[in-house]
This record gives C-alpha cells, sequence and structure tokens, in this order.
C-alpha cells in the first residue's frame, strides 16, 4: 500500500454503472476536476456482507454529501454486469436496490492498485505471474478536493466497515479550511470554531477547552 495525500489521484477510465442501471463505457473522475469534490471509496466484492450494508449507508446520506458539493462514486474488481445484477436485486435478497451513485467496475485491478488498496502482491515466478494474498480491493476511501488532489484517505481490513458519518464530517473539514483558512482540531465538528495555525490561536484555543 502507498500513501496518496497530498498527491493528485491517479487517472483511470472504465466501465461503470451509474443511476442505478445505466452503463457507461468510459467513466473517469476527471469530470468533477474544478467543479465538485469526490468521495471515491473501494469495497471487495458484490453480493457479499459487510458491503451491502457500507453501499446502502452512503446512499441514505448521498443527498447530504450532494448538499457539500461533493459527488460519491464506488469501484470494486468486480464486472459492469455484476454491479448492474446487484443493483437490480432487491434489499432483502442481498442486493443494493435504490443506489443510484455510480460503481466503476475494476476487472483489471488496475485502479485498486493504482490507489494502492488492491489486498495482495504480484510477482513473477520465472516465467509465471503470481499473486499472493486476496486478489480484492481494501475498504479504501479517498476524499478528492476540486483540484484532483486527494485530501483524507483512510484504507479498513477486509472484515471492518466505514462510517458515513466520518466521511461527511472530512468533507466539512475540507470545506471549512477552504473557506476560512483555520485548520481543524481534534474530533472537530461544523459547530466548533476552527484553530489559526500559529501559537496565538494554538493558545487561544487550548484555552476554551479548559473552560
Amino acid at each position: 500500500m502507498k500513501g496518496l495525500t497530498g498527491k493528485k489521484a491517479p487517472l483511470f477510465q472504465a466501465e461503470a454503472v451509474v443511476n442505478g442501471g445505466e452503463f457507461i463505457e468510459q467513466f473517469s473522475l476527471e469530470q468533477f476536476i474544478g467543479k465538485k469534490n469526490v468521495i471515491f471509496f473501494f469495497y471487495p466484492l458484490d453480493f457479499t456482507f459487510v458491503c451491502p450494508t457500507e453501499l446502502i449507508a452512503f446512499q441514505e446520506q448521498l443527498e447530504a454529501f450532494k448538499a457539500r458539493n461533493t459527488e460519491v462514486v464506488a469501484c470494486s474488481v468486480d464486472s459492469k454486469y455484476s454491479h448492474w445484477a446487484w443493483l437490480n436485486t432487491e434489499r432483502n435478497k442481498g442486493g443494493i436496490k435504490g443506489v443510484t451513485y455510480p460503481l466503476v467496475a475494476d476487472l483489471s485491478k488496475t485502479i485498486a492498485l493504482n490507489f494502492g488498496v488492491l489486498a495482495g502482491d504480484y510477482s513473477l515466478a520465472g516465467d509465471n505471474i503470481t499473486f499472493e494474498g486476496d486478489p480484492v480491493a481494501y475498504r479504501g476511501l479517498f476524499l478528492i478536493d476540486k483540484q484532483g488532489v486527494i485530501s483524507h484517505q483512510v484504507i479498513n481490513d477486509l472484515p471492518l466497515g466505514r462510517s458515513v458519518d466520518e466521511a461527511l464530517r472530512m468533507v466539512d473539514a475540507l470545506e471549512f479550511h477552504e473557506e476560512n483558512g483555520e485548520v481543524c482540531p481534534a474530533n472537530w465538528n461544523v459547530k466548533q470554531a476552527g484553530l489559526k495555525a500559529s501559537a496565538e490561536g494554538i493558545a487561544e484555543y487550548l484555552g476554551t477547552l479548559k473552560n
């Protein structure tokens, strides 16, 4: 795995399913650069156990992300046809019907590899390429700002589901910093003041904690 925070998000063009059932042949995050932030997250596989809870949780908060000028995009190593089938399966049968944000198909596993979330490694043994590990993506999540730079990333092991509320908090923190120039201390939320990045600002903030 590699750290990408502060760097441009890797570029890709891939097949995707959007709006709950429409195929796109060359989907790219580049369409959002200069316009919107993006929450781009990986999950291991369609038709599994933790994954539908995460995808549905993001759908339930989708309007909250859109209100913050932020798009949500998901990606796994499944095909577009698997995505389509999962999107058209009722939730009480293990599906995610009703999810409308894009699901990117990473059959080649190159997107997961470039984002540093592939749960294993390729190696060359003589003339043969081998893979050690699990050929799916860890639960990686990346907050990409309007300039296409990764501002935040978190990578969970396969059994550990993520917090959608924390993803929203990170979007709020990014917007707050961009609008006010102040930084966000531990456990910051939109109801709190920021922190001036100076000795005086730190002293002032710590004084509020004592009170």
